[in-house]
C-alpha cells in the first residue's frame, strides 16, 4: 500500500495527551503506511514517501465521524422501485460540476451517495438511522447494509437498528441478534417509544448488550398534529405547532431511564433551552446520558419558516432565537458533547408539498463543517481543538469506539481541513442526491479538502 506523508500540517487531535491542554495542537507530518498511522514528528524527520501531500496552512485531525445520517435505502435488496446504486468514485472531482436534480421516482439517497456525501464532507465514519422503508430492526437487515455500505469503498457507514419491531413502539426488536450482526446503537429515529413498559424493557436490554439507546425525544401527545414550532408565527400561519414542552418532557424521561437502569442514552438533535438544561442536570447526576447538536439548531431559528419555504421544515422544528442560543451555550460548555448533522434528504417532489404536507429534513454532510465554523470558531464559543472533539473522539466514545483519534498504529482515518478558503454552498454541487440544503448560497470559511479511510484516499479537492 502506498506510503502517504501529510507535510507540514497543523495537527490536531483532542484524544491525545502530547500537550497541557490534553491534546495534540502542533505543526508536524504524519505518515501513512499499509493503512495505519505509522508516525508523527517534526518536518523532514520521517523518510521517503510515495506521496507527499502539502499540509501548510490546513489542518490535519482525525476523520470526522457522525452519529446521525440518514441514507434511504431500504434493507431489502427486493424493493422494486429502487435501482441499483451507481459505482461510487472513489476520489471526488477537483472541480464540481453543476448536478441535475433526481428523479421524483428515485430514492432520495442510497448507501452509495450517501457515502460520496459523508467523504466530501470531510467525514470517514457515519451512522446510518434505521427509520427507512422497510426499518432496519433485523439481524439480516444490519448485515444487508453493511455489506453495501462495504461495497462503496467510501466513508465507514455504521448501523443503527431499531429499538421496536417494525419502529412501531409496540414491542422491542431483536436487539441482541443486531448487535450479533454489527448495530453499534439502537433508535427508533423519527418516533419516540411512547409505552413506558417497552421502553423500560428497551432500556434494560440496552444496557445488558453494552450498547446506547439514541434517543429522539418527542411527546407523540404533545407533538400531534403539529408543523413548525408553537408559537406566534404558527398562529399566524395558522399552522399546529411541536411545542418545546413535547421535547423536554422526553428528555426527561429519557435521562431517567439512563439513570435508573446504566443503559448508556445518547438525546439526538437537541433544539429547546429546557431539554439543555435536563441533560445538564442528568450529567450533573452522574447518569450516563450523552446528547448531539445539529448545525440547523445553531444558526436557523423559525422566522426562517415565515415564507412557508419547506426546505426549513424539519423535526424538531427550528426554535425561537433564545432556543438557539441555549443550545449554542450547551454545546460550549459541553453539555451537549457531539455534533452530528441529522443528514435528512428528500426528492425535490415531496419538498413541493405545501408546508403542512412536506416531509421534515434537511441535508447537511457537506454544508456541517462550515456552518460549524461560523456558529462556533468564529465567534469565539469554540477553539478549533474543541470543535474537532466534538466531531470525532467524542462521537467515537458514546459510540464505544477506539477511533477518532490520530495515534500511531491506528487506522489511518484522516480529515485535512482547509479553515480559511472561501466558498458558496452549493447543493447542485453535491455528491448527496438531495437538495433540501438550508445554506444554499450561503458564503463559508472553511471545507474539507482530503479524506483518508483506512490509508486509502477517498476525496481530494483541488482548490
Amino acid at each position: 500500500m502506498t506510503r502517504t506523508l501529510l507535510a507540514g500540517g497543523r495537527i490536531i487531535d483532542p484524544a491525545s495527551g502530547t500537550s497541557r491542554r490534553g491534546g495534540r495542537d502542533e505543526f508536524a507530518d504524519l505518515l501513512i503506511d499499509g493503512g495505519r498511522i505509522a508516525a508523527i514528528g517534526p518536518a523532514d524527520s520521517l523518510g521517503p514517501a510515495d506521496e507527499t501531500l502539502d499540509c501548510r496552512g490546513r489542518l490535519v485531525v482525525p476523520g470526522l465521524i457522525d452519529l446521525h445520517v440518514h441514507l434511504r435505502e431500504p434493507p431489502a435488496p427486493a424493493a422494486p422501485t429502487m435501482p441499483a446504486a451507481p459505482a461510487a468514485r472513489r476520489v471526488s472531482r477537483t472541480a464540481a460540476p453543476t448536478k441535475g436534480t433526481p428523479s421524483a421516482e428515485a430514492p432520495a439517497e442510497t448507501i452509495a451517495s450517501g457515502a460520496a456525501a459523508a467523504a466530501a464532507g470531510g467525514f470517514t465514519t457515519v451512522c446510518a438511522m434505521p427509520n427507512t422503508r422497510p426499518p432496519i430492526d433485523a439481524a439480516e437487515a444490519v448485515a444487508y447494509y453493511l455489506a453495501r455500505a462495504r461495497e462503496t469503498g467510501l466513508a465507514r457507514v455504521l448501523v443503527v437498528g431499531c429499538q421496536t419491531a417494525g419502529r412501531a413502539g409496540r414491542r422491542p426488536a431483536d436487539l441482541a441478534a443486531m448487535r450479533a450482526a454489527g448495530a453499534v446503537a439502537f433508535s427508533d429515529d423519527g418516533s419516540d417509544v411512547a409505552d413506558p413498559q417497552v421502553f423500560e424493557q428497551v432500556l434494560r436490554e440496552g444496557a445488558r448488550l453494552g450498547l446506547p439507546l439514541f434517543c429522539h425525544c418527542e411527546d407523540a401527545g404533545m407533538a400531534a398534529g403539529g408543523v413548525i414550532n408553537d408559537g406566534p408565527l404558527a398562529t399566524a400561519l395558522g399552522l399546529p405547532g411541536i411545542p418545546p414542552e413535547a421535547e423536554e418532557a422526553a428528555v426527561r424521561r429519557a435521562c431517567d431511564g439512563a439513570a435508573r437502569t446504566g443503559c448508556r442514552v445518547h438525546i439526538c438533535h437537541v433544539s429547546t433551552e429546557g431539554a439543555v438544561a435536563a441533560i445538564r442536570r442528568a450529567k450533573a447526576a452522574g447518569a450516563p446520558v450523552t446528547a448531539e447538536a445539529a448545525p440547523h439548531h445553531l444558526v436557523l431559528t423559525e422566522e426562517a419558516l415565515a415564507g412557508r419555504d419547506t426546505v426549513f421544515k424539519v423535526n424538531p422544528p427550528l426554535r425561537s432565537s433564545h432556543d438557539a442560543c441555549a443550545v449554542l451555550g450547551g454545546v460550549r460548555d459541553g453539555t451537549i458533547d457531539c455534533l452530528a448533522t441529522d443528514h435528512a434528504p428528500h426528492t425535490a417532489e415531496a419538498k413541493r408539498r405545501p408546508l403542512a404536507e412536506a416531509p421534515p429534513g434537511m441535508i447537511g454532510l457537506e454544508s456541517a463543517l462550515p456552518i460549524y465554523v461560523k456558529a462556533l470558531v468564529e465567534p469565539g464559543l469554540l477553539e478549533w481543538a474543541e470543535l474537532v472533539a466534538r466531531l470525532t473522539v467524542n462521537p467515537a466514545r458514546v459510540l464505544g469506539m477506539d477511533a477518532g483519534r490520530l495515534a500511531v498504529g491506528a487506522a489511518a482515518d484522516v480529515t485535512v481541513i482547509d479553515p480559511l478558503v472561501r466558498w458558496t454552498i452549493d447543493p447542485q454541487a453535491f455528491e448527496s442526491r438531495g437538495r433540501n440544503c438550508p445554506f444554499a448560497g450561503r458564503e463559508v470559511r472553511g471545507r474539507a479538502v482530503l479524506t483518508i479511510v483506512g490509508g486509502r484516499i477517498v476525496y481530494r479537492l483541488t482548490l
